[in-house]
């Protein structure tokens, strides 16, 4: 199937600070995957661009609410063996 071309699709993301660490570390790891091609490498580093700084996502603690200012917490999550 031949590249269509650039997309003219851009997407805004709203990450919490704990799902932009865990999408930073999953770039950085497909970036060094021993599968990947240089077309995928060269796109996680364009990805990788955009993202803030080494130091910045190095302060970001996995244990972080995720809960930006302003939000109220949501309804606990149903178990799944109980009813809505």
């Amino acid at each position: 199937m031949p590249d269509p071309g650039p997309s003219p699709f851009r997407y805004h993301l709203e990450l919490t600070p704990a799902q932009l660490k865990l999408t930073h570390d999953a770039l950085r790891t497909l970036a060094v995957e021993p599968g990947s091609d240089e077309r995928t490498r060269r796109i996680v580093a364009e990805v990788l661009e955009m993202l803030p700084d080494e130091d910045t996502i190095a302060q970001i603690r996995l244990s972080d609410d995720g809960e930006r200012a302003g939000d109220e917490p949501g309804p606990e999550p149903t178990p799944p063996d109980q009813p809505a």
